[in-house]
């Protein structure tokens, strides 16, 4: 999970997973969209995509295709979602009291 947190915190690499996310796409078209970064700075952020477990590679000659791997997000997003739950829960539950008070209110003049 650690690798795969610290390949997502780059923006770069963020980008590149949205591109990837629902079809498989060749390295030149994923460098392509990055005008400002070079071959080989792409290049090295698929390769730390792909060492964190977040892209699988497949190779046909000497191109190669990069595609989401969605259960390597799996571990961090249960994380994410165990930060959340209990924040949310409570926030959910204030707001149940805070509507629960509120329609008592309005009954009790109506």
């Amino acid at each position: 999970m650690d690798e795969a947190l610290r390949a997502v915190a780059d923006p770069t690499r963020r980008a590149i997973l949205l591109l990837v996310r629902d079809e498989e796409v060749p390295a030149g078209v994923i460098a392509a969209r990055f005008p400002g970064i070079s071959r080989p700075a792409v290049s090295q952020h698929l390769r730390v995509l792909v060492a964190a477990g977040l892209l699988t590679v497949r190779r046909d000659g000497n191109r190669r295709y990069y595609r989401l791997r969605r259960e390597g997000l799996a571990e961090a997003a249960t994380f994410m979602e165990t930060m959340w739950s209990a924040p949310l829960a409570r926030l959910q539950r204030a707001a149940e009291q805070e509507e629960r008070a509120r329609t008592g209110d309005e009954g009790a003049r109506g």
